[in-house]
């Protein structure tokens, strides 16, 4: 039997935090349990998009939807959040991955923006990886904020309708540099 052909490494690739709530709550733990055990699950999965050559990995970390959660839960997250960023910025420096984020970054916390401001610009000269953290997001927002940046584009007179394609509606998409994710 001939052996597969390998498959190309994905450029880009993208991780949905979801369950890990849920996850502690079957094994009668805590919920900020599970969020810490899929916070360290992290280290692992930028080792293995090391080793694999992935060059993008974001990490859709904190939605739009989560500001609905219980107040003390929000507030765990967030110094996650900040706890996550202090403990592995020496990492993310020994290993020039660029951190980015995107979302509705001015809803967080002051602190946590603060962290996250200082993380971002101490790795900003890094080209080679890149981790980027969707925090305070939701598609339908990103969505929302492209049209109306298209919108105003139109408007403007410096776009026209007709030029309207998915190169100019990707231009306005979080982040615009980087490829789509590969599923």
């Amino acid at each position: 039997m001939k052996p597969p052909e390998p498959q190309p490494v994905p450029q880009h690739v993208a991780i949905i935090m979801d369950g890990n709530g849920r996850w502690a709550e079957r094994r009668g733990l805590p919920r900020r349990r599970g969020h810490e055990e899929g916070a360290r699950s992290v280290e692992a999965v930028l080792r293995a998009c090391k080793q694999a050559g992935v060059r993008y990995l974001t990490l859709f970390a904190f939605s739009t939807e989560n500001w609905r959660r219980p107040r003390a839960e929000i507030q765990g997250l967030m110094q996650l959040l900040a706890r996550f960023l202090d403990s592995h910025e020496d990492d993310l420096l020994r290993e020039q991955i660029r951190l980015r984020a995107i979302g509705r970054l001015d809803d967080l916390p002051r602190a946590v923006r603060a962290t996250l401001r200082r993380v971002m610009d101490r790795t900003a000269g890094f080209a080679n990886r890149e981790l980027i953290l969707a925090l305070s997001y939701g598609s339908r927002d990103e969505i929302t904020q492209a049209v109306r940046a298209i919108a105003a584009e139109v408007k403007a007179g410096t776009l026209a309708i007709g030029d309207i394609d998915e190169a100019a509606v990707s231009r306005h998409l979080l982040p615009p540099t980087c490829p789509i994710p590969t599923c």
